[in-house]
């Protein structure tokens, strides 16, 4: 993943503690990188992935942005950015970014994930289910892709596939008290 930079040790210390939840701390480590390297782009989209996690969303975006600049052609960073647009509902710019990615890294689920519930609330319904359900293709238990399917049928009134994809979930994690409620809710609008 960082193979290829000076910094491949504090990157994946970086890496290590934001798995571990230490995003401040992970944040810092990069912010050491760019002391020494400003356009140190990985740093840069660590420092945003971070943010995310944290949910600071303006600094995502600012250092995604960063990132983007001094390495246009990372799709990371583009994917990064676009799903930093979606959490703060700005679902053209998130669309022009996974698009950007998708293009870069063609059938990555995740990418199409985000770039599905995009298009899906940018109001292209059909189109963001068709890219959600090609996620769940080529990633068949990925809880996160099936939520987000499920979600988006249960919004379209599709109980019948609504409950599929949440009896899904259910199988592949008993314990998912966001599928549970969901597939509630499909039984109470459909009269169970």
């Amino acid at each position: 993943m960082f193979e290829n930079s000076p910094y491949c040790h504090a990157l994946k210390e970086a890496d290590e503690k934001k798995l571990m939840g230490l995003h401040h701390e992970a944040i810092s480590i990069c912010e050491d990188i760019l002391c020494d390297d400003l356009d140190c782009n990985e740093a840069l989209e660590e420092i945003g992935d971070n943010y995310l996690s944290l949910r600071q969303f303006p600094n995502a975006i600012k250092a995604l942005k960063q990132a983007k600049r001094v390495n246009p052609k990372s799709a990371n960073a583009h994917y990064l950015l676009g799903f930093a647009y979606s959490s703060v509902n700005e679902w053209k710019e998130s669309i022009y970014e996974l698009e950007i990615a998708d293009s870069m890294e063609p059938n990555h689920p995740e990418i199409l994930r985000c770039l599905g519930w995009s298009v899906y609330h940018y109001g292209e319904k059909e189109r963001g289910i068709v890219l959600l359900k090609r996620a769940t293709m080529m990633s068949p238990d990925d809880i996160f892709i099936l939520c987000d399917l499920g979600v988006c049928y249960l919004n379209e009134r599709k109980f019948l596939d609504a409950e599929k994809v949440f009896n899904k979930i259910l199988e592949i994690e008993p314990n998912h008290d966001k599928a549970r409620e969901c597939l509630k809710a499909c039984y109470y609008f459909r009269g169970q």
